[in-house]
């Protein structure tokens, strides 16, 4: 008998990462990174999956009674009739008529639907013996097609048009595979410009960084514009003249205020500036890209779905897709705005900073380079570099390059001692 969803174990956990200024930036200045994270048991117990939803402190207890108030939904459904009808199963857990009121397809319970649409995923490569970037890429593209809903963005992506992308693609696809197991994918680190710390930790970090092969840094920038022009030529010194900086305000300037800003730091050429402004704001970001080129615009970590993408790449106001493995709803929603970004020969540079997204993300860049995209647009992962150590298969980086993960599943588990100690408000780490 094909095993069924029996129970769902949802727990709240947080990581005081304020208390070193890890993730510090203009607009969240004392982040604790955590995680409303959900463990999916089966009947016959031969599997579990696993998922989780990033916040940074407070309110993280919504996610968690946000995916509470879904479990109902998921509890009893079969392994093979959701494999069957992934785009049903999607639908099913973003399309509740009532929860779909505090939404719809945003904000906590698009977070909470995340967390429980991905360890679905999780649980389906794991039965299947396979990381999840090589789950999709053995997906033919009908299946691949049938697990996306379509709805509202077929102005721009519909099955026909997603089909012809991944059916151009199929060919190139072992090559791609062989490749990418070699040289691994691109990447750009996060870990050395975090907004809290001191000029000598930063010139410390970006001179190890660029020794130990990145080709990359961001920092983030947005709260002193002296400061900020400091900071900036003190990395482009560090890079020199042929690696690349990135700049993130995280959303808090107003357009005006961005431009301007953003063309002060110009004499250090930011490969891109991340987050300008408000993220909903998508005139404005289209404003800015055509107003401070040559530096391009980046923005998607709260873009919180694909609708609000698609609108992005309608008016042409990024030059960056950044897409967030749980700010959209899962690997289903994922899929379709890979899609949109392809048609619009746009690089995903997925948003990774934050536990456990990095673990996330990787796969999705790796099945976009080898199904989607083809990966000769720019596409690089964010790296941060902390809180891996709590996963049980966490990225492995080389020379500025994420490896391809190995082991089944998404990632994403946790160790069950971590998750003990990191609870909140009673784990060992919150009672010191």
């Amino acid at each position: 008998m094909t095993p069924h969803i029996s129970a769902i174990e949802v727990h709240d956990i947080r990581f005081p990462t304020s208390r070193f200024l890890h993730g510090s930036d203009a607009m969240n200045p004392d982040p604790d990174y955590s995680a409303a994270y959900c463990i999916l048991r089966t009947s016959d117990d031969s599997n579990h999956g696993c998922g989780l939803t990033f916040t940074i402190g407070r309110g993280t207890e919504l996610c968690v009674a946000a995916i509470q108030a879904l479990s109902p939904r998921l509890i009893g459904l079969n392994l093979d009739d959701i494999e069957a009808d992934l785009a049903g199963f999607w639908k099913r857990m973003v399309g509740d008529s009532q929860l779909r009121w505090l939404g719809p397809e945003k904000g906590v319970v698009h977070l909470a639907a995340a967390a429980v649409v991905n360890a679905v995923w999780d649980l389906l490569a794991k039965r299947a013996g396979k990381p999840l970037w090589r789950y999709l890429a053995d997906m033919s593209p009908e299946q691949l097609v049938s697990a996306i809903d379509f709805s509202n963005i077929r102005d721009v992506m519909d099955a026909d048009r997603a089909l012809e992308i991944l059916h151009h693609q199929r060919p190139h696809r072992e090559a791609r595979i062989e490749q990418l197991a070699s040289e691994g994918h691109p990447a750009y680190t996060t870990s050395a410009g975090w907004l809290g710390y001191p000029d000598k930790q930063i010139e410390k970090l970006a001179r190890e960084a660029a020794a130990d092969g990145w080709q990359a840094i961001k920092i983030k920038v947005g709260r002193d514009l002296q400061d900020d022009i400091r900071r900036c030529a003190l990395i482009r010194k560090i890079l020199g003249e042929d690696l690349l900086l990135m700049i993130d305000a995280n959303q808090v300037w107003e357009v005006d205020q961005a431009i301007d800003w953003i063309k002060a730091l110009t004499p250090y050429r930011p490969h891109w500036i991340e987050e300008p402004i408000n993220p909903d704001d998508i005139l404005g970001h289209a404003k800015i890209k055509q107003a401070v080129a040559p530096t391009k615009v980046a923005t998607g970590e709260h873009c919180h779905n694909r609708i609000m993408f698609k609108q992005f790449l309608q008016a042409d106001a990024i030059d960056f897709v950044q897409i967030d493995a749980c700010r959209l709803g899962g690997v289903n929603e994922v899929l379709a705005v890979l899609l949109m970004a392809a048609a619009y020969d746009k690089p995903v540079c997925p948003h990774a900073g934050g536990v456990g997204l990095c673990e996330y993300v990787q796969h999705l860049s790796f099945f976009d380079t080898i199904a989607v995209s083809g990966g000769e647009n720019g596409q690089m992962i964010e790296h941060a570099g902390h809180l891996h150590e709590h996963f049980l298969d966490p990225i492995r980086v080389r020379d500025g390059h994420y490896l391809m993960p190995d082991k089944p599943g998404f990632s994403i588990e946790m160790y069950p001692d971590s998750l003990a100690t990191y609870a909140y408000p009673h784990g060992s780490a919150w009672q010191q």
